[in-house]
C-alpha cells in the first residue's frame, strides 16, 4: 500500500491484515516504486497524491518496467479526471475517497482473481508504438498520422500480437453492427497502414488473416 496519510494507512493495514492480507506500507512515491519493483506483490493500493512522485507517475513507471501487478488507485472525491488518468496510466481499478472499506476489500479480491497479466498502457510491435488513450502512433519514435479507422485496426491487431486475426473478426470489432458493405474494406485499410508503417508491419497469413509483425 502506498499512502502518505499515516493514520489511514495504519487503519487500512490493520483491517486488511484481519482479512488475511499481508500488507507492506510506503508513504512516498519513490519508496512505493522501489518496493513494487523489488517485491513480487499480488496487488498494489496506490494513492494519487504522494510526496516525491505522484501515483500516476509511479503506475506509469511500473508499467514501463513491464511490472503488471494489479493496481487499485485511490483518487480524489468526484475526481473524474483523476479516474481517467489512473486508467490511462495503467491502473486496473480505482476508488474515490472517501470509500467504503467493504468495497475496497471486494475490489482487491476481484483484482487478485484477475491476476497480473500484461496490460500495457502503450502497445508495441517492432518499431511501431500506439497509445490507445491519446490515439497516437509512432514509427521508430516519429509520429505517424492515422485515420480513426486505421488506428482502430492497428490497436486491435496490437492487442492480439502474435495471433493471426481473421478479416471477419476485424470487421466485427472495428465496424459497427449495421455495416453491410464490402468486407474488402479491411484490405483497403490494412494496405494504407502498410504504406504508412512499412510493408512488413502487418503480415498476411493466407487463409487465416492478418498478424502484426515484430520486425
Amino acid at each position: 500500500m502506498v499512502e502518505d496519510e499515516v493514520r489511514q494507512a495504519a487503519a487500512l493495514k490493520r483491517g486488511l491484515e484481519a482479512e488475511g492480507f499481508a500488507v507492506d506500507v510506503a508513504t512516498t512515491g519513490p519508496d512505493g516504486l522501489w518496493l513494487a519493483t523489488e517485491q513480487p506483490y499480488d496487488v498494489i493500493v496506490l494513492d494519487v497524491m504522494l510526496p516525491g512522485k505522484n501515483g500516476f507517475k509511479v503506475c506509469a513507471e511500473l508499467r514501463a518496467k513491464e511490472i503488471w501487478t494489479p493496481v487499485l488507485m485511490l483518487t480524489a472525491k468526484d475526481g473524474e479526471l483523476d479516474e481517467a488518468e489512473a486508467l490511462d496510466t495503467g491502473a486496473d481499478d480505482f476508488l474515490s475517497k472517501p470509500f467504503s472499506y467493504v468495497v475496497l476489500v471486494a475490489r482487491l479480491r476481484a483484482l487478485l482473481r484477475r491476476g497480473g497479466a500484461p496490460r500495457p498502457a502503450r502497445l508495441r510491435a517492432g518499431r511501431v508504438e500506439f497509445d490507445p488513450a491519446a490515439r497516437t502512433c509512432t514509427l521508430g519514435g516519429a509520429a505517424v498520422e492515422l485515420t480513426g479507422r486505421e488506428a482502430s485496426i492497428l490497436e486491435y491487431l496490437l492487442r492480439r500480437k502474435g495471433e493471426v486475426v481473421p478479416k471477419a473478426e476485424i470487421l466485427d470489432h472495428v465496424w459497427d453492427f449495421a455495416f453491410d458493405g464490402d468486407a474488402n474494406v479491411v484490405e483497403v485499410h490494412v494496405s494504407a497502414l502498410r504504406r504508412k508503417l512499412g510493408a512488413s508491419s502487418i503480415e498476411t497469413v493466407r487463409g487465416g488473416g492478418y498478424r502484426v509483425s515484430e520486425r
